[in-house]
């Protein structure tokens, strides 16, 4: 009785242990190139605009300090490498696949991706591992921003 018991313990700790296992070179090419065709870098990393995407894959996702002022208030590009590194795959998985942000951040294309994209995201960024500090917090609507933002106008009136 006690060898079955050790026998299903060990077992056990087997499919934990798959079940966590460290993301595999594939999975975090993937996230790499979703991550990339996805336009992450385009708000998440400092001056991938201007350079053409010529920043070092070290820099990548760090957040920014230019904010996005609109009628929504501020918001800031995140710091994803300090934010995924503190959740779990499954958690990351839940939040972007259900989480309503503000704008610019097209939430609805995190939407559309699948678990398994999603996860390869997670499995890329994690691997980056932290570096950078997070991100300025939202500012509401009718606070001025202290560093630079860019303006988005309110959208039309509906006629």
């Amino acid at each position: 009785m006690k060898t079955l018991s050790i026998g299903i313990l060990l077992a056990s700790a087997c499919i934990a242990g798959w079940a966590q296992a460290p993301a595999g070179r594939g999975e975090i090419e993937r996230g790499r190139y979703l991550v990339t065709i996805g336009g992450c870098n385009d708000c998440h990393t400092p001056g991938w605009g201007p350079t053409g995407g010529k920043v070092p894959e070290q820099e990548w996702l760090v957040g920014d300090k230019v904010g996005f002022s609109g009628p929504w208030g501020t918001t800031y590009p995140a710091n994803l490498r300090l934010l995924m590194q503190g959740m779990t795959q499954a958690q990351w998985v839940q939040s972007a696949s259900t989480r309503q942000l503000r704008p610019p951040m097209p939430w609805f294309n995190l939407h559309a991706m699948t678990p398994e994209d999603l996860a390869a995201i997670y499995a890329f960024v994690h691997a980056l591992g932290p570096r950078g500090e997070a991100a300025p917090a939202y500012l509401p609507p009718g606070q001025k921003p202290a560093g630079p933002a860019i303006l988005f106008p309110a959208p039309p009136a509906a006629q």
